[in-house]
């Protein structure tokens, strides 16, 4: 979202001359079974500027028809699997910390509880993958999307209780969880302990910190107190020249909770 104006194999070098030694990325191939060749080029951009890839979402179908993932669709499990082989590999191969599987819009056609014990089914397997590595699966409540099931905190975290595997987390996206109108600090305050990734853009408008009305600083004092010291990405549309002109160019690297720093979703 950030780097959308730069070919994506030289983000996360852009990433890096910014002042970022991490980034996340969207799943960054047009196919769900990209060729080798395009997964080592990716991994080889990603090695070559120095990042650490923190954050890797597995293919989420049409993104810009709407569609929002494909651990649900029954028709779609071997593609979820071919998918989670490959996307694996490059987590394993970079130590990706957090692979964040989006849920899968509701299908007319389909029932509910059908597609509920698909997204077990597959939310299950990647979980094991994830273990054997030392990653976690994210979780992900979303807004704009109608047919998306997961809209609060607290649904999300259903679906991981229905999975039980230890190795399943919340992703806590401040935006969404704004525009759905979930209580932030009611969340953090339930679900602290089971975020395992932080996303961030100013609600209304999903631009940067400051052209909203969040508490950013308030929400992560609340996360910090509940024990939270991952990543925080940015997510959000620019709306500046300067993409990161609000946050000052010490706060992008290093631990952060040593001095609030963030991640670049390149």
């Amino acid at each position: 979202m950030l780097f959308g104006d730069v070919p994506l194999l030289r983000r996360p070098q852009a990433a890096r001359d910014a002042g970022f030694d991490a980034v996340e990325f969207w799943w960054p191939f047009a196919s769900a079974v990209p060729t080798d060749t395009e997964v080592r080029a990716f991994v080889r951009a990603v090695e070559d500027a120095g990042v650490h890839l923190a954050a890797l979402n597995l293919a989420g179908g049409d993104m810009t028809a709407g569609e929002r993932g494909l651990a649900s669709h029954p028709d779609r499990r071997n593609i979820f699997r071919d998918n989670a082989d490959i996307a694996f590999g490059i987590a394993e191969q970079l130590k990706v910390e957090a692979l964040n599987t989006l849920y899968g819009n509701r299908i007319p056609d389909v029932s509910a509880a059908a597609q509920d014990e698909m997204a077990t089914e597959n939310l299950s397997y990647v979980a094991r993958m994830a273990e054997r590595i030392g990653a976690v699966i994210l979780i992900e409540p979303l807004s704009g999307v109608d047919a998306y099931p997961l809209r609060t905190a607290a649904q999300a975290v259903s679906v991981i209780d229905r999975v039980g595997a230890p190795a399943m987390r919340l992703l806590a996206d401040l935006y969404h969880l704004s525009v759905n109108g979930d209580d932030i600090p009611a969340v953090i305050a339930a679900f602290g302990d089971r975020i395992g990734h932080v996303q961030i853009a100013d609600d209304p408008g999903r631009a940067e910190p400051g052209t909203g009305t969040i508490n950013f600083d308030g929400l992560f004092s609340r996360l910090f107190a509940r024990g939270y010291r991952g990543h925080v990405s940015l997510e959000y549309r620019p709306t500046a020249s300067d993409p990161f002109g609000w946050l000052p160019r010490e706060r992008r690297g290093g631990s952060p909770w040593d001095q609030s720093a963030a991640r670049s979703n390149s």
